[in-house]
């Protein structure tokens, strides 16, 4: 069954059931011109067993020299060749000085040869840049299928973009913080610069390089994709820089226009528990086996293989896969080995540990722990939104439970970050007092226009999950009305993750929005 209605400029369309099916792959060229500016520079890499063909860039790249390219042609198994162009861009960390310090950022051009046989046909290919959710996060490698294979199938090339700080891109962690950096403050200036605002500036100044001079107009402009944190991207994209847009796609990540986190953690939270009393009523008998773990951390100090400290707070936020297909049963394999090795060996094993703290990545990816309630904030400053919301609810206190009955649950929680992550977690440790300053710092700058979103003509496409725990749904009508020439396909039935879940009917149905043909 299929119910379809009118909300504001959204169109929302919830579903109850859909096939889940493979995907194909897609293609773009690399134009590259005298566009330039003179304080920009790019390099492409070599890597991997793959034909490499050279190509040089213009010469009247303004005061730097020429440098070679090589285009990467791989050959994925059982699929169409796809060319991979490996690119690296040096871009201004600040883009108020251009001429200062600049970082690197890396970005995987991917051209699918069944839709680009001659040089000609690559150059015509549209772009496709996809932004990566977090924040903090790379894109892994991508081929020929997935929700890649489906956007090459529409007739793209794609741009697979390492968001400044992530992957390739100047990664940030505490070893590799630039030496200058001598203080707390330094840090949580450097780190400032690291948001979607810059991450939008960074794509336009690419965007000049690879196509800005190209001679008409509607070829100077590329489609992006989002999901979740890149959908937040994609509307700072659209706030700032909407000339440079053709189209817009957004999966789970119609951003709330607000100026805090709080109205966030205060919708999250309550998805957070509906997920905990799901979870519970599925596996009744975790609730005495998370009570043991809990009892058994708060008299125990626990090591992880990492060097940090697995505390009752750090187990609860295994919770934050709830969100994810699947992601409730994960949680209960966890907590079902941690209760086995209690019973058998009266401690956790190696094993274990190390399942969980694979299962937790803010070690690698620090930004998503220092910036996460920093990507809300525009004139304010977060000061710990999820840690004040939290505590309003006492079943997320281990003090508070343990005195409870014993067929009292402890809940777990969500996508939220705490300050005592900053002791538990070993490499996020030496920025402890970065994340306090940045906690503090209400001098955040503008992410949205929400006079030029009401304006908007851009097309927006939107893949929105009723049961989304990180991204409200609620939230999400408020800032799809917001936005002028938005649709959305809306379902109940995936979950944040959903273009990775079902590629094939996501991607299908975007692009019928796209069209805007409802019959």
């Amino acid at each position: 069954m299929v119910m379809i209605m009118r909300k504001l400029a959204s169109r929302l369309s919830y579903l109850q059931s859909f096939p889940a099916k493979p995907f194909r792959s897609r293609t773009n060229s690399i134009p590259l011109g005298p566009s330039l500016k003179s304080n920009t520079t790019f390099r492409t890499l070599r890597g991997g067993r793959f034909f490499t063909t050279g190509l040089r860039t213009n010469e009247s790249l303004s005061s730097h020299s020429a440098m070679d390219l090589e285009t990467l042609t791989a050959e994925y198994p059982n699929t169409d060749q796809i060319k991979v162009v490996e690119r690296f861009f040096d871009l201004p960390l600040d883009y108020n000085t251009p001429n200062g310090e600049k970082i690197r950022v890396f970005a995987r051009n991917l051209i699918p040869k069944n839709k680009a046989k001659i040089e000609k046909e690559e150059k015509d290919l549209p772009y496709l840049v996809y932004l990566q959710g977090g924040p903090g996060f790379e894109v892994g490698l991508m081929g020929s299928s997935g929700f890649a294979g489906e956007i090459h199938a529409e007739g793209y090339q794609t741009l697979w973009l390492d968001p400044r700080g992530t992957g390739l891109s100047t990664p940030i962690s505490a070893d590799t913080l630039p030496a200058h950096l001598k203080s707390d403050q330094d840090i949580a200036d450097y780190l400032k610069h690291f948001r979607a605002d810059s991450i939008v500036k960074d794509c336009e100044s690419i965007r000049e390089i690879l196509i800005g001079n190209k001679p008409e107009e509607e070829d100077r402009k590329w489609t992006i994709m989002g999901q979740s944190f890149g959908g937040f991207c994609a509307i700072t994209y659209l706030s700032f820089y909407s000339k440079g847009l053709k189209e817009v796609f957004i999966t789970g990540g119609l951003a709330p226009l607000i100026d805090h986190p709080d109205p966030n953690y205060e919708w999250t939270v309550r998805k957070v528990i509906s997920r905990n009393k799901i979870y519970y009523e599925k596996y009744p008998q975790d609730i005495s086996r998370v009570r043991d773990i809990a009892n058994y951390l708060e008299e125990n100090k626990v090591v992880l293989p990492s060097s940090g400290n697995l505390t009752v707070r750090r187990f609860q936020q295994l919770g934050i896969d709830f969100g994810m297909s699947g992601g409730i049963d994960r949680v209960h394999q966890t907590v079902f080995r941690a209760a086995n090795d209690l019973e058998l060996f009266g401690k956790f094993s190696y094993k274990t540990l190390q399942n969980i703290e694979h299962n937790q990545s803010f070690d690698g990816n620090p930004i998503y722990a220092i910036l996460h309630e920093p990507i809300y904030c525009q004139g304010k400053a977060s000061r710990w939104s999820a840690d004040r919301i939290v505590q309003k609810n006492p079943q997320f206190s281990w003090a508070h439970v343990k005195k409870l009955s014993a067929n009292e649950p402890i809940y777990f929680t969500g996508e939220m970050i705490f300050p005592q992550m900053f002791d538990d977690y070993a490499n996020l440790r030496p920025l402890k007092g970065a994340a306090e300053l940045l906690a503090q710092d209400a001098s955040w700058g503008p992410l949205y226009d929400l006079q030029q979103l009401a304006m908007n003509e851009v097309k927006v496409s939107a893949a929105t999950y009723f049961e989304d725990m990180y991204v409200p749904f609620e939230l999400s009508q408020e800032t799809a009305g917001k936005i002028h020439n938005t649709e959305q396909y809306i379902t109940n039935q995936l979950f944040h993750s959903g273009i990775r879940e079902d590629p094939k009917d996501v991607i299908k149905r975007l692009f019928q929005l796209s069209r805007r043909e409802f019959a």
